[in-house]
């Protein structure tokens, strides 16, 4: 087991009149090698959740716990911690501060105790598994566009080798183009690598074709956390908390309000195409026989 939380509660400014339970007793698994979607919308809890992955926030109540140990006990090495769960921030920009990009992303390995040589092989490494050419690397992270520095900011994660990368919102201010390259690299780098991967969004949409298991937030605690059939098929619920299931979902349910026997589990294009057409040769084969 990688992550578990046990009863974990977090309350900003305890005691006081601004007093906000920002997370409510939640408890979670994250295993080895899975790649999970977080979804919620703002203020549901989630980016503070995935802070506490990496001990960047302690828990007010309850145990976050990696490879069995709780993080909070006297001399566990947190820094070690946070070089094996690498967090993306949703503002590249909030991580790039280095003259040019392969200096940034030297960063992380240098720190790591690696030689000069071999921070640069790192770095280079995982600029290539970004999309980021060569010709780039001698440029100043802040010449870059959004989402350049967004691939930059993964690759300084990357480069120190996590075990797990937690990624908000890495698709906000990119346009569809963006988004879907950026997410094709994330579900490449999850194959490549086996890494488990913890991607936060606000959007089912952008998420859905990629992620085996969901997590949805609202008001600080888990609203739902399964396999993205079984989540997408509580849609309904999903819109009273202000989220919208794919579009394919409610396509699915219509068709088969009309009486197509389609699969309303089908979450992505290739899933709905296959069963659609499954459904037509049936309906056409029974009026053949009739």
């Amino acid at each position: 087991m990688s992550i578990e939380l046990r009863d974990v509660t977090y309350t900003y400014n305890p005691g006081s009149a601004y007093e906000i339970h920002a997370l409510e007793n939640i408890s979670l698994k994250i295993p080895d090698g899975q790649f999970i979607g977080m979804i919620g919308h703002t203020g549901s809890g989630k980016s503070t959740l995935i802070q506490h992955f990496n001990g960047l926030i302690r828990p007010t109540r309850g145990e976050v716990l990696y490879n069995g140990e709780n993080i909070w006990e006297e001399k566990y090495n947190l820094r070690h911690l946070r070089s094996e769960v690498g967090l993306v921030f949703q503002y590249p920009e909030h991580q790039l501060f280095e003259t040019d990009i392969i200096t940034d992303v030297c960063f992380g390995p240098k720190n790591q105790g690696y030689s000069q040589e071999e921070a640069e092989q790192q770095a280079r490494l995982a600029l290539a598994q970004v999309g980021i050419p060569e010709e780039y690397y001698q440029k100043s992270p802040f010449e870059l566009s959004g989402g350049q520095k967004k691939r930059v900011a993964i690759a300084g994660v990357l480069a120190m080798n996590p075990k797990i990368l937690i990624l908000d919102e890495p698709t906000a201010g990119l346009d569809p183009r963006g988004r879907d390259e950026i997410l094709d690299e994330i579900a490449l780098l999850h194959k490549k690598r086996g890494i488990t991967i913890i991607l936060v969004s606000h959007s089912m949409e952008d998420i859905a074709k990629y992620v085996e298991r969901i997590i949805v937030m609202n008001g600080g605690k888990v609203a739902f956390d399964g396999v993205p059939k079984e989540v997408f098929s509580h849609y309904r619920e999903l819109e009273q908390i202000g989220l919208a299931a794919p579009q394919i979902t409610y396509i699915m349910h219509e068709l088969k309000a009309r009486g197509l026997d389609v699969d309303t589990g089908a979450t992505t294009v290739e899933e709905a195409k296959e069963s659609i057409l499954k459904a037509l040769h049936k309906n056409q084969g029974g009026k053949e026989k009739s």
